[in-house]
């Protein structure tokens, strides 16, 4: 159910958007659009998005989230969805991230997909969609919360971009000729120490599943996924909260390490 607010998606944007500039979590937006209204959902991410594409970012991607059931049972939804990559949000593994550009962070492993073409054909499935990547990389995923205290339903974390954050992609560029997702088995360290685990086909049964998925649903939103888009598929294992001085490592099988290091300012 939703308020009696004239404009609910208006007032959701603002609510996020401040938070957003303020650095200061604000409170769920399903008073605003309700628990579960896709459509209201999708329609403030896209505001959303619209205002960051005007204030100078640049999209590069898209992201799948809440695929695994692990994820699922840590945020209490169902279903998976989808938020925009953007440019500034790519972090290298070279260099420390600073703990002053994110909220509240989490952080988890996946198997991400670099297209080579674009995908416009509705009934593209995971064996078809496979023929539209150019390659694919062992990622980390800095998933983070303009919601205060992760208090998200399945409508907050859409309308906030999927509860996105920033991502790093590994070194190891690999063709799906050498290399099955769906039989990755994924270790993440924490400082060394093991943290998660997970196979690819935790990712909704198989990671290209969850490709297919989010192109039949951009197209279906009238976005369609194009060439060169990095597509993060979705977490493997449980994700972990981020702290000052971590060293996260995440090995994927097939797909090489990759890596993160997290700094205060």
């Amino acid at each position: 159910m939703t308020t009696g607010t004239a404009d609910p998606v208006a007032a959701a944007y603002r609510r996020l958007r401040t938070a957003a500039r303020t650095r200061t979590p604000c409170p769920p937006v399903r008073d605003l659009i309700g628990p579960d209204d896709e459509t209201l959902a999708y329609a403030v991410q896209r505001r959303l998005t619209e205002a960051r594409i005007r204030d100078g970012g640049r999209a590069v991607g898209r992201k799948v989230g809440l695929t695994s059931t692990a994820v699922q049972r840590q945020l209490g939804v169902d279903r998976p969805d989808f938020g925009m990559l953007f440019e500034d949000m790519a972090c290298s593994q070279a260099e420390a991230i600073s703990l002053d550009r994110l909220l509240q962070p989490r952080i988890e492993a996946e198997v991400a997909f670099v297209l080579a073409d674009d995908v416009t054909d509705a009934g593209i499935t995971a064996a078809t969609v496979r023929q539209r990547v150019a390659y694919a990389v062992a990622a980390l995923e800095i998933v983070d919360s303009r919601i205060a205290r992760w208090d998200i339903s399945f409508a907050d974390t859409v309308a906030d971009n999927g509860s996105s954050g920033l991502f790093v992609l590994g070194a190891d560029r690999v063709p799906l000729g050498a290399v099955e997702p769906a039989a990755v088995q994924m270790t993440m360290t924490v400082n060394g120490v093991p943290a998660s685990a997970g196979a690819g086909a935790a990712c909704l049964g198989d990671p290209l599943a969850a490709l297919a998925w989010l192109a039949r649903t951009a197209l279906a939103h009238g976005d369609p996924l194009r060439a060169g888009e990095v597509v993060l598929s979705g977490a493997l294992g449980p994700m972990v909260p981020v702290t000052p001085g971590m060293h996260v490592r995440a090995h994927l099988t097939g797909l090489g390490s990759v890596e993160a290091t997290f700094t205060t300012p």
